[in-house]
């Protein structure tokens, strides 16, 4: 069984991607082989090509961070409540660039059947992120939080389901994205053209519940200065030095140095790091929490409760063309690849 992959052959630009063939080996007894349905480009991934992805493994390489397919094959072991042909989603952090892959079976997902396999992806990453954060900052039912971002893939899904909580949200955007942010039921403020920390000051005179930011750099000063007494700050990445010359991990271990300063702080305040594979060493408990954490989420978009946000649909084979689309920014949601 082939399985054609996109490859990361080195720092390159998005059009150095590599359209590559490779036999799969067969499953073992607790593996499965995947037909990828639907996989997505991530802000990890933009970063991987230029070298600034905190944990990424050496080139050559396949991104893909995560993944919705259906399942080819199983092997003798198998599991439990997982069958050939059934729909299923998986967190991989590389690999889900291809149209087949071989996992093992207790890293996948079941997907409710009656979901678009792209809307299912819009929320893998993404809802398992904003879900967890939520749950980190402990807000509640009518405070106010401020999301940075909000039109990106995590942003725009961590508003909803903000609102869906009863959680009143201000929203950072770009003047393109502004009506989109909107519709999702956030109060939006246009960081090209307004003065963010100021408007928050406005809309919330006493301070905010929690800000989620993405962005780091010098501007999580005035993420921390939103803040409420009580409040929570959550960082969840170092955006603004996406194409900052260096070694990739000083930006964040000055991010997490300046956030274990205010922790110390008496203001009763809280920062805190956000790291998705924190606790993966653990795997049962990780692939049990994420079993929960991402059905819980499928469930809500399988209600209507939320509603995928797919910027756009590229082919596997335009992953460069996917990829410099992403780049450009001023989009809403995910761009998915479709094999």
């Amino acid at each position: 069984m082939n399985a054609t992959e996109i490859v990361l052959p080195g720092t390159v630009e998005p059009e150095g991607l590599q359209v590559t063939t490779r036999e799969l080996p067969g499953p073992r007894s607790d593996q499965a082989v995947v037909r990828i349905e639907a996989t997505g480009v991530s802000f990890a991934e933009q970063q991987m090509r230029r070298g600034k992805y905190y944990d990424q493994p050496p080139f050559p390489f396949v991104p893909g961070y995560d993944l919705v397919g259906t399942i080819e094959r199983l092997g003798d072991r198998g599991d439990g409540d997982l069958v050939v042909g059934q729909r299923v989603a998986a967190l991989t952090k590389t690999g889900a660039w291809a149209d087949r892959v071989v996992l093992d079976a207790a890293e996948l997902v079941p997907v409710p059947a009656d979901l678009d396999a792209a809307a299912a992806e819009t929320v893998v990453v993404n809802g398992v992120t904003a879900l967890r954060m939520l749950r980190t900052a402990r807000v509640q039912r009518g405070q106010t939080i401020v999301v940075l971002g909000a039109a990106g893939g995590v942003g725009s899904t961590l508003v909803q389901l903000a609102r869906h909580a009863g959680i009143r949200v201000i929203g950072t955007a770009g003047p393109s994205a502004q009506d989109r942010v909107r519709n999702l039921g956030a109060i939006t403020v246009d960081y090209r053209n307004e003065n963010v920390r100021a408007r928050v000051r406005e809309l919330a005179p006493d301070g905010v519940a929690a800000v989620f930011d993405h962005v780091g750099g010098p501007g999580i000063t005035d993420s921390w200065r939103m803040l409420a007494r009580g409040g929570t700050l959550v960082s969840y990445g170092t955006a603004s030095t996406r194409d900052v010359a260096g070694n990739p991990r000083v930006p964040v271990l000055k991010l997490l140095a300046r956030l274990l300063t205010w922790n110390v702080l008496p203001n009763g305040r809280r920062a805190k790091f956000f790291n998705l594979w924190a606790g993966a060493r653990k795997r049962d408990r990780y692939r049990a929490d994420l079993r929960r954490d991402l059905g819980d989420v499928l469930q809500l978009l399988q209600k209507g409760a939320i509603d995928a946000q797919i910027a756009k649909r590229f082919p596997l084979r335009d992953a460069g063309e996917a990829l410099r689309y992403a780049e450009q920014g001023a989009i809403v949601g995910k761009v998915v690849l479709e094999p």
